[in-house]
């Protein structure tokens, strides 16, 4: 039996048929660095054969902490392969969260490359436990193991691992209300439930050259990392460098030929102002997917007219259920117009409900639930929020779990979805979901803060920014820049203010909170009075 007629019920089956069948074919590629899918399928069984070798069982956690490159493709699927569950960290990240996230989830073997080695070392020196750094060939307080060595192993087939689709495959980490990090756990089915829905959704096959434009980190990624495999696509990671400057960015994507593309729209914005869209051919491109905050309509109008042979559709979900609902823009939309997020897709259903989780009356605002085979199994080591964050259904001794997503929606005429907000005090943020309060306890624990408030700002360039107010404790003094090299010992640097203000006093509601919404609208009407 082949490998194509084989069931495919887990991640790494999709390498192992896309090797089969496209063995040649480019898998991923990353600068001037390739990986056929043959060579991806026997790479990662050498890394799976190690990592059992070092002792990691089914069910173990194993960090990835890597730039973008071809080697985060061989991790993903190495780990997967033996057993184990990837856990992606941000390179970028402050040590302090690096730290905790090792410690949280018990990451006892983690996968690197040369460039990270002082951080390393600084973060295994505050009390780190690992039992093997892969990837490197240095001095550590651990075992490390180069790339080199982990070629020497074989290769024609992974280690014997009895692997389920409801196991646990990886867990990606967002922004928590208390200030820590929540862990969202998924399984292979839920990763290849996603996998196959967009596949289907995009009409994604072996011709296509996705751009994959979002750090592994981002749950975005995993349209590059798990879709494209699936059909056995091209996935291109856009080196870092590129990411940065826009006008490289469309050259690459030209010289790729991509007919798939898939980002936040703030880098669509900075490519269309930046990236030079009118000198390049980019008539390759058939598909522009964005995702994970608003897109300004008047910048999406302009891209669109640039780019008339290719289908954009806004993408919605949060990654604890993946994707959930899409719109195929029909045509450039009007300026200042809201763009739905549009319609339910396959395998998945929804609830709009009120407070008492009572489903509303068409087109009026409510929560929404989705149930989904691309649900998450919940939250690491967390198990009361992931109890908070779900909605049971029970009917006839059926039992409907739904995700409580937080979003307020409603139906439009036509029946698609339109965003209309938070209801908690998480936002996005150039397409990063961030929890304010971890922002505001962050602040607070600076020495001379008594008081502060985070809030989101609008850009009409650049979408949801953050700002913060401060009030400092009596006789204290600080200075913007000092209370921002304390934050960047904490915060990503997505999730960084853009601005502090230092003020005496606060806004606050009639039941004594502070007063957010008018603080938002006074540093928004002062920016409109600034232009």
């Amino acid at each position: 039996m082949t490998a194509y007629m084989k069931m495919n019920y887990l991640l790494p089956h999709s390498i192992e048929r896309s090797a089969e069948r496209f063995p040649e074919q480019d898998a991923f590629r990353c600068g001037n660095n390739y990986i056929s899918y043959k060579d991806l399928s026997q790479r990662t069984n050498q890394l799976a054969h190690l990592l059992v070798e070092l002792g990691v069982k089914k069910g173990d956690r194993v960090g990835i902490y890597l730039r973008r490159s071809l080697e985060s493709a061989i991790a993903v699927y190495g780990i997967m392969k033996a057993g184990a569950a990837y856990v992606p960290l941000d390179p970028d990240a402050p040590e302090s969260r690096i730290r905790f996230l090792l410690q949280n989830c018990g990451i006892q073997h983690l996968i690197t490359a040369h460039s990270p080695i002082k951080t390393l070392k600084e973060v295994i020196t505050e009390g780190v436990k690992l039992q093997s750094v892969i990837g490197i060939d240095d001095e550590l307080p651990v075992r490390t193991i180069s790339w080199h060595e982990v070629a020497q192993l074989p290769a024609d087939h992974g280690p014997r691992v009895r692997i389920l689709e409801q196991d646990l495959a990886y867990i990606m980490y967002t922004s928590g209300s208390t200030g820590v990090p929540k862990g969202i756990m998924h399984s292979h089915y839920s990763g290849l439930s996603y996998a196959r829905l967009s596949a289907q959704l995009y009409g994604l096959d072996a011709s296509d050259r996705i751009g994959n434009h979002a750090a592994l980190h981002f749950d975005i990624s995993t349209l590059g990392y798990f879709s494209s495999p699936f059909v056995g696509a091209t996935t291109v990671i856009i080196p870092e460098a590129h990411t940065k400057m826009p006008a490289s960015m469309t050259q690459l994507m030209e010289q790729e030929k991509l007919t798939v593309w898939y980002s936040v729209p703030l880098a669509l914005v900075q490519l269309l102002s930046h990236g030079l869209p009118d000198q390049r051919d980019l008539s390759t491109i058939r598909w522009v997917l964005f995702g994970g905050e608003p897109f300004p309509s008047g910048h999406l109008k302009k891209l669109m007219a640039h780019w008339p042979q290719a289908k954009f559709s806004n993408v919605y979900g949060p990654a604890e259920v993946n994707q959930c609902t899409y719109y195929h823009l029909p045509a450039p939309p009007e300026t200042g117009v809201s763009i739905p997020i549009g319609r339910v897709w396959d395998n998945t259903e929804i609830l709009i409900v009120d407070q008492d989780n009572t489903p509303v009356a068409a087109g009026e605002p409510g929560e929404l639930l989705v149930r989904s085979a691309t649900m998450m199994k919940g939250y690491w080591k967390q198990p009361s929020l992931t109890e908070k964050s779900l909605y049971v259904s029970r009917d006839q001794g059926f039992e409907k779990v739904y995700y409580k997503t937080g979003d307020l929606v409603r139906r439009n005429a036509e029946g698609e979805l339109m965003f209309l907000g938070r209801e908690d005090r998480q936002i996005k943020t150039r397409g990063y979901r961030v929890e304010l309060d971890e922002i505001e306890a962050v602040i607070l624990g600076h020495e001379a803060v008594m008081e502060a408030a985070a809030f989101g700002v609008s850009n009409a360039s650049e979408g949801l920014l953050i700002e913060a107010t401060v009030i400092l404790k009596e006789g204290e003094t600080l200075e913007e820049a000092d209370l921002f090299n304390y934050l960047g010992l904490y915060l990503p640097l997505y999730a960084m203010p853009r601005k502090i203000n230092f003020v005496l006093s606060l806004p606050y509601t009639t039941t004594g909170k502070i007063d957010r919404t008018k603080l938002r609208e006074t540093a928004e009407n002062f920016k409109e009075k600034e232009f």
